[in-house]
C-alpha cells in the first residue's frame, strides 16, 4: 500500500448498541484476541472533564501501552525459554559441582562428572536436593503517587529511575533444585530479552492494532449531568475523548504513542440516551452502528452448551474435582434456557449474566453438600429438576427479583 495513502486511512470505529449481556464486550475481546492486538476494556463514565479531580482521558492509552508491554515480554520470554533453561542448568550445574583449574589430564574426569550430573539433573533425580543461590533484588523503594496529576501522568517512570539509580542487592536462599529451576529459568530469560526491542515493538502494536473498548458511553452521553450539582459535565468528557479518538500524542514513560490508528469500540445499552445525544463530532468517528437484539431461548442452549467454557462445562468440571460427575439432558437444558428468558423479561434484562445466578440456584443444594455427603455418585439434571427446584421462585416476582 502507498505510504501517503496508509496514513490517511482512518480505522473504522464501531459503536455497539443493545441490552446488559447480549456479548458486546465478549464480541471486542474475542476480535482482540483472534488479532492478537493489545486490548483495554474501560467504563467512559470512569474519565472526568479537564479541570477536576479524577482520571485523566489520556490514562487509557499508557493503560493500553502497558498491556502491550506485557504481551511483547511474555511472546520474547517464551522464545528464549528453551536458552534460559539451558542458561540456569548451567548456574545449578556451577553451584553442586563448580569448574576448578585441574590439570590437562583431569580436565576430562571433570568434564565426565558434569555431564553425568547434568543428565540426572535432567532426568530429576536431583529435584529434591538442596542448594544455595542468590537471586538478584532491586533496593529501590516502592513509591506512590497521589494527586490528581501524578509522575505517570507526566510520562515519568519514577520506579524505574530509582532502580536505576539504587544498587541491587543479591539475596541467598536454600531451595530445592527443582524450584530453583523455575527461579534461575525465569532470571536468565529476563537478561536475554531486549527491552529496548520490546519497548518499539509494544509501541508499534499499539498504535497499528491497539483495541480500545469504552463501554458505558451512553452514561456520558448528554450535555448535563441527571442528578445536577456539582456533576462534571458529561459533554465536557466527550469533547476530552475526542481529540484521542480522532488521532493525537500522548506521552507515556516509554515514548510518544499516536492514536490515529487506535480501534476505538464504543458501546452502551442507550435505553435513556441516543447515540444522535452524543456531540456531533464525536458521533462522526463511529461511523459504524450496530444493533444487538435481546438473547432468545435459542441463544441461551448455544451458551449453555457451545463454547469451549461453557458453564456447564465449568460446573461438571468444578464438581469432578471432587469425585461428582453431573450430566445435563437436552429437556434440562431447554428448561434452564426457558427460565432465564423468562426472569430477564419479567424482572430485568441482564442477557446471559441471568445464567450464572439460575445455575448457582439449582445447583446450591448439591454444591454446599459435597464432599462431606456426596461422594463418587452420579447426578443428572433433567427438566424434572430443574420445574422442581425453581418454579416455585420464578412464579414469585418478588422472589426471583432477590434470589435470580
Amino acid at each position: 500500500m502507498d505510504i501517503s495513502l496508509r496514513e490517511e486511512i482512518m480505522p473504522n470505529n464501531i459503536i455497539l448498541i443493545g441490552p446488559t449481556g447480549v456479548g458486546k464486550t465478549e464480541i471486542a475481546r474475542r476480535l482482540a484476541k483472534l488479532s492478537g492486538a493489545p486490548f483495554l476494556k474501560i467504563e467512559a463514565s470512569k474519565f472526568t472533564e479537564v479541570g477536576y479531580v479524577g482520571r485523566d482521558v489520556e490514562s487509557m492509552i499508557r493503560d493500553l501501552v502497558e498491556i502491550a508491554i506485557v504481551q511483547v515480554k511474555s511472546e520474547m520470554a517464551e522464545a528464549v525459554q528453551e536458552r534460559a533453561a539451558q542458561l540456569a542448568e548451567e548456574r545449578i550445574l556451577d553451584i553442586i559441582f563448580p569448574i576448578k583449574k585441574v590439570l590437562q589430564d583431569e580436565e576430562d574426569v571433570q568434564s565426565e562428572t558434569r555431564e553425568k550430573l547434568r543428565a540426572q539433573i535432567r532426568a530429576g533425580n536431583l529435584d529434591e536436593r538442596m542448594i544455595e543461590i542468590d537471586i538478584s533484588s532491586s533496593s529501590a523503594p516502592t513509591m506512590q503517587v497521589f494527586g490528581p496529576l501524578g509522575f505517570e501522568d507526566m510520562g515519568v517512570d519514577l520506579q524505574n529511575l530509582l532502580s536505576n539509580m539504587m544498587p541491587k542487592k543479591n539475596k541467598r536462599r536454600k531451595i530445592s533444585i527443582k524450584e530453583s529451576k523455575n527461579i534461575l529459568r525465569q532470571e536468565e530469560a529476563h537478561k536475554l530479552i531486549d527491552f529496548d526491542a520490546v519497548t518499539k515493538i509494544s509501541i508499534h502494536r499499539v498504535e497499528n492494532s491497539g483495541i480500545i473498548f469504552l463501554d458505558e458511553i451512553d452514561k456520558i452521553a448528554g450535555s448535563t449531568s441527571k442528578s445536577g450539582g456539582m456533576d462534571v459535565s458529561r459533554e465536557g468528557v466527550q469533547r476530552d475523548l475526542l481529540p484521542i479518538v480522532e488521532g493525537s500524542n500522548v506521552n507515556t514513560k516509554y515514548g510518544v504513542v499516536k492514536t490515529d490508528h487506535i480501534l476505538f469500540i464504543a458501546s452502551g445499552a442507550f435505553h435513556v440516551s441516543k447515540p444522535s445525544d452524543l456531540i456531533p463530532e464525536l458521533q462522526g468517528r463511529f461511523p459504524i452502528r450496530v444493533e444487538l437484539q435481546s438473547l432468545s431461548v435459542d441463544d441461551f442452549v448455544k451458551i449453555l452448551t457451545l463454547p469451549k467454557n461453557a458453564l456447564l462445562k465449568q460446573y461438571a468440571a468444578l464438581l469432578q474435582t471432587e469425585g461428582v460427575d453431573i450430566s445435563f439432558s437436552d429437556d434440562g437444558i431447554v428448561s434452564i434456557a426457558k427460565i432465564a428468558a423468562d426472569v430477564n423479561d419479567k424482572v430485568e434484562n441482564i442477557g446471559a449474566r441471568r445464567l450464572h445466578t439460575i445455575l448457582t440456584t439449582l445447583l446450591e443444594q448439591v454444591l454446599f453438600d459435597i464432599p462431606d455427603v456426596i461422594q463418587d455418585s452420579t447426578i443428572r439434571v433433567d427438566a424434572e429438576m430443574v420445574d422442581r427446584k425453581l418454579s416455585e421462585i420464578v412464579k414469585n416476582r418478588d422472589l426471583s427479583r432477590y434470589i435470580l
